[in-house]
């Protein structure tokens, strides 16, 4: 039975064979999911803005039996994308997962105080990007009748923030983005999710946690009463990546600990 057990595990989970580009894949929450498809037996193409620190994260997973290389590039030059996935499929072949990681805050405040240059770039980054690579990947990804994409949203795309504004519109736009190809694509068994994260534990979320009684007042409206890890999301990732998630698209699954379901008013 223990055998059974494990090979249904292996077969709904095993991403062998298949070749995954994760945008601002060299820390924090893209690191964990590049480390963790590859840990499931995909080829990762670990991209960030450094290509030796590209570089240093694909000889890492190298080190630890997988397969993976380092590509580097501004995302918010939309013009060199091309490059970006030709340079992967010169490497593995193809890409059949696509996880749009890649985020920035070019801007925190008011919304009226937001300038034009810093709300392109936002939108550049957290939306356009993501965009022009889902529509380089997907008319490959439909002609062999498989792939999947996984954009890594927010729930401040969710709920209504006070200085994150700007940033929430990108992120309630990926939400809808995944959407919109779900319902495109699914013809052609080609798959799109989101997940929102709540608070994780990454370098861009460190002001947050990093401050004990911040942490301590966010958290304490989460019913886990704790903050997320990098981890956290990447089990997520792996599980829409894989086969265990065949029957799942256009869906926005949110990662935060029960913080949005514990807002409600205490009795």
């Amino acid at each position: 039975m223990a055998d059974q057990k494990d090979r249904v595990i292996s077969t709904l989970f095993n991403l062998a064979g298949k070749t995954a580009l994760v945008t601002g894949a060299t820390r924090g929450i893209g690191r964990a999911i590049a480390s963790r498809l590859a840990e499931h037996g995909a080829n990762v193409a670990i991209h960030g803005r450094e290509q030796s620190v590209c570089d240093a994260v694909a000889a890492e997973i190298v080190a630890q039996g997988g397969h993976a290389i380092g590509a580097a590039m501004d995302l918010g030059q939309t013009d060199l994308l091309e490059g970006l996935v030709s340079k992967v499929e010169t490497a593995f072949g193809q890409i059949d997962i696509l996880v749009a990681n890649a985020a920035a805050v070019t801007y925190a405040g008011p919304m009226r105080g937001v300038t034009d240059e810093a709300f392109d770039r936002m939108l550049s980054i957290n939306l356009k990007s993501h965009v022009w690579l889902a529509n380089l990947v997907l008319p490959k990804m439909a002609s062999r009748r498989d792939g999947a994409i996984i954009v890594i949203a927010s729930i401040s795309g969710i709920a209504g923030e006070r200085s994150l504004g700007i940033y929430g519109l990108a992120k309630a736009a990926q939400m809808q983005l995944v959407r919109n190809i779900a319902v495109e694509y699914g013809r052609h068994n080609v798959r799109a999710n989101a997940i929102a994260p709540g608070l994780i534990r990454t370098d861009i979320s460190k002001s947050l946690w990093s401050n004990a009684e911040m942490l301590e007042r966010i958290t304490g409206a989460y019913p886990l009463r704790r903050a997320g890890e990098p981890d956290d999301i990447a089990g997520v990732a792996v599980f829409l990546a894989s086969a265990a998630a065949a029957f799942v698209t256009g869906q926005t699954i949110v990662v935060d600990g029960g913080g949005l379901i514990g807002q409600g008013t205490p009795i």
